[in-house]
């Protein structure tokens, strides 16, 4: 009698925990990301920076200046648009960030001009007024 009672006891309390493990793993379920977030993901800026000159290698040489900065440049390339001067299109959001990417750039205008197609916080569009001095004369 007192080993059926043991037995029971026991597979009653291996029945308790199993279920508690459940119930902890069913709600523990979940994005770890939603709970503890990213470090930094709130400032994040994310831009593609383009080549408005006919400078070689502007739009990779600003986009390094601009990643030492801790901007995020998902994009860089040459543009067919021809620009004398720096501008940054804001894509979405407020334009608070435009401060951080004109001091990594040494300028440029600012123009809201939303597009959410673009997944950008800004397009920059580089112009001949950072390009430097050496490069652009004979």
């Amino acid at each position: 009698m007192e080993l059926t009672r043991t037995r029971v006891v026991t597979g009653v309390a291996a029945g308790v925990l199993i279920f508690g493990a459940l119930v902890w793993w069913i709600f523990s379920w979940g994005d770890d990301s939603q709970q503890f977030g990213i470090p930094g993901e709130r400032e994040r800026i994310v831009i593609e920076v383009l080549n408005t000159t006919q400078v070689d290698g502007l739009a990779r040489t600003m986009t390094r200046r601009i990643r030492r900065t801790g901007i995020d440049v998902v994009h860089y390339r040459s543009s067919g648009e021809r620009l004398d001067s720096t501008l940054i299109l804001v894509r979405r959001g407020d334009s608070s960030f435009v401060g951080r990417i004109r001091a990594a750039i040494g300028g440029g205008r600012v123009v809201m001009e939303p597009d959410a197609r673009l997944l950008v916080d800004a397009s920059v569009l580089l112009g001949l007024d950072v390009a430097p001095k050496s490069d652009i004369e004979p």
